[in-house]
């Protein structure tokens, strides 16, 4: 039965139709003021919205509440709380107030807080977001809030997202006024984040602790097939999955995300979404709770959804790009280099902006994306490499080129594509090709940042776009304030010209993979922060630190804060993965190993004693390469686990973090291969987990 999608799409969202017909007019006025401009929320109009919003959940079949909000922990959280209000005399009202819509008090003392808050000190807060619209799921009206402590501290990351929306707001206004575009009056930035995501079947992931317990394969051989044949990639949809694809894309549309492409990623099982963009902070809301509903979704379908930036070894991980750009009040895109781009004076200011940005910030943008399941997928010839550098295409590489060689830019008219067949239409070639090995590229009128991880957050890494594209525009604006309107053409020739000499290292159009790239990188001076231990200490540096408190996106503290919650992450997750592979190995591989011996052992008598000179040679070879590796495997676990309660001894963060990089991750390593090599030999009747072939072809 055909499903109304219009009438579907956001009905289970508390959006602007609704407060519309369900707000007094004045009320509605005000809420859309606070909305557009961040302007104060009176407690009156609070008052108002809450009773609307009560209503309106209840006709939807809501019975609960919550402030939904996001912790430091890459995952939301939401504590529920009923409408009902005991009236004495044994009955109750549906009650909501405008104080409950726009603060709740969770208990904060056992969310990270890297110091900020001690264990016993347990207030927090939450507090509306009236920029992100509220929505009903599983007969609850979520409401998205921010999160802070009792002393005012940001606990979360939609607090430091808004704060760096405002300063990249302000700071766009003033340099848009200086170029003379005084009616643009708001500048949001939008994001588009596409997800990669791997579906498994739910009974054989049950079957392997490792996935359980980390997201990823410890151990496993490859199978025989993999993404060599490259016919996975946008290949056609099993039932299965295109069911699962479906189902999801009605959930999703419910609540007013913009799933928009759906299709096959490169390896087998492997799969992608991708909305339309939507302002930074609604998209970051909207790409948390898309993870949640993928996982929901799928295990109604008997499948579960793998958001691990590295499940399977041997074939590509999975990523998250992140589409940036910035679009004012009247939907022009800042960004968009229109027909003449060498003649947008506007447009080369801010892509300059975004130039300096990550050339002076590309530690910071390395951060924002650093956790232990990326360091596995970044630089591994299937992602970006870890070195931050900048793809634009040919030809605004020329418009620059002429810009700072004080040329004028004569740039070739449109080209109509001729494929050769005569019934195919003709269509308009691109001014430029796509990069896919690029970390940053520039994609037509938005950049793409291609560095995150599938499974993390899309606020850290766009906390660090606005802020650092705020920071360029700020001191692009000193440098113009003073400038006489009939010099601003000249003054602003010379602000381009220098910020391109001083920047193009950062611009690379070529091959990101190659080994040629990484040497000339490090002639240029770019990071290479291959790990996350490696890159971390860069955030609490006095460049960083600098940038990111005089914009107030974060204090000191809070800076602090985060940079120990996440070398505590790191170390965390590595401990849990080598215990998760201790543990496999000694109640799952080395029985089978020994299990298998013994049935080669006992064939090898019988068949002595039915005729003494019959050959046992197979069963001898298999034999001794089998105590060979169980022998090897025995030794390289028991290495591990000296190595992980060694790292785990260190008190200083750091140490520990690095212990667990440079030493456990590569005790790991030696006894996945010999495992590996093992489980090549075993019978698959023996096997205590399903192997790649089942996981990665069974649906």
């Amino acid at each position: 039965m055909a499903q109304n999608i219009p009438e579907l799409y956001g009905s289970l969202v508390f959006n602007d139709k609704i407060m519309r017909s369900k707000l007094p007019k004045d009320m509605y006025k005000a809420l859309r003021k606070t909305i557009q401009n961040g302007t104060h929320l009176e407690l009156d109009v609070a008052n108002s919205v809450a009773v609307a919003m009560k209503e309106w959940a209840i006709e939807n079949g809501a019975t609960h509440y919550t402030h939904w909000f996001q912790p430091m922990t890459n995952v939301t959280a939401e504590k529920h709380d009923s409408f009902i209000s005991p009236t004495g005399d044994g009955q109750v009202i549906m009650d909501f107030s405008g104080k409950e819509l726009v603060k709740g008090e969770p208990d904060a003392s056992s969310f990270p807080s890297g110091g900020l808050r001690a264990t016993f000190e347990a207030r927090g807060y939450t507090a509306w977001d009236p920029t992100s619209p509220a929505f009903i799921k599983d007969g609850t009206l979520y409401i998205p809030t921010a999160f802070c402590s009792y002393s005012g501290e940001a606990l979360d990351k939609k607090t430091p997202l808004l704060r760096s929306m405002e300063t990249l707001n302000r700071e766009a206004l003033h340099m848009l006024h200086l170029l003379g575009n005084t009616t643009v009056k708001h500048v949001s930035t939008t994001v588009g984040p596409e997800q990669e995501y791997f579906l498994v079947d739910k009974e054989l992931y049950r079957q392997r602790r490792d996935l359980i317990f980390c997201g990823r394969t410890l151990i496993g051989a490859p199978a025989p097939k993999g993404q060599e044949m490259e016919d996975h990639y946008f290949g056609a949809l099993k039932p299965r999955v295109s069911a699962y694809m479906h189902d999801l894309d009605m959930e999703l549309w419910k609540l007013g995300i913009p799933a928009k492409t759906k299709h096959n990623e490169v390896a087998p099982a492997q799969h992608e979404l991708a909305p339309v963009f939507d302002t930074s902070n609604v998209a970051v809301d909207h790409n948390q709770l898309t993870m949640e509903i993928m996982k929901k979704v799928a295990d109604k379908h008997g499948l579960v959804c793998l958001l691990h930036e590295k499940p399977f070894d041997g074939i590509n991980g999975s990523g998250k790009h992140n589409n940036w750009s910035m679009i004012t009040d009247g939907g022009l895109n800042l960004l968009d280099p229109g027909k003449t781009p060498a003649e947008n004076t506007q447009f080369l200011v801010f892509l300059t902006a975004v130039i300096q940005a990550v050339d002076d910030y590309a530690d910071l943008l390395r951060i924002s994306v650093a956790s232990p399941g990326n360091d596995h997928r970044l630089g591994a010839n299937e992602a970006p490499p870890a070195i931050v550098s900048i793809f634009l295409g040919d030809e605004l590489t020329e418009v620059l080129k002429a810009i700072e060689n004080d040329q004028y830019f004569n740039g070739q008219c449109a080209v109509q594509m001729d494929i050769g067949a005569k019934v195919l239409p003709h269509f308009v070639k691109d001014n430029t090709d796509r990069n896919r090995t690029s970390p940053f590229a520039f994609t037509g009128n938005k950049f793409e940042f291609r560095m995150l991880g599938s499974a993390a957050s899309v606020a850290n890494p766009n906390i660090v776009l606005n802020t650092a594209v705020a920071e360029s525009l700020r001191q692009f604006s000193e440098k113009l304030k003073d400038v006489a309107p009939e010099d601003m053409e000249t003054a602003v020739h010379k602000l381009l010209k220098e910020t391109i000499q001083d920047h193009k290292r950062i611009i690379f159009n070529g091959n990101g993979y190659t080994d040629e790239w990484v040497k000339e990188a490090q002639r240029r001076g770019l990071y290479n922060l291959k790990a996350t231990p490696d890159a971390l200490p860069f955030f609490i540096s006095d460049k960083n630190v600098k940038l990111l408190t005089n914009h107030k996106i974060f204090t000191k503290e809070e800076i602090h804060s985060r940079y120990e919650i996440w070398l505590e992450n790191y170390a965390k997750t590595i401990n849990i993965e080598s215990n998760t592979m201790a543990e496999m190995v000694y109640k799952d591989i080395l029985p089978c190993i020994l299990s298998y011996m013994e049935q080669l052992a006992n064939t090898a008598c019988l068949k002595k004693s039915v005729a003494a000179d019959i050959s046992t040679d197979s069963e001898a070879v298999l034999i001794k390469r089998l105590t060979r590796l169980q022998n090897t495997i025995l030794e390289e676990t028991e290495r591990l686990k000296e190595d992980t309660l060694k790292a785990n001894s260190y008190e200083d963060i750091l140490s520990c973090s690095k212990a667990f990089e440079t030493t456990v991750l590569a005790d790991m390593a030696r006894v996945r291969k010999a495992v590996d090599e093992a489980e090549t030999l075993l019978p698959e009747s023996l096997l205590p987990y399903p192997a790649y072939d089942k996981l990665l072809f069974s649906i």
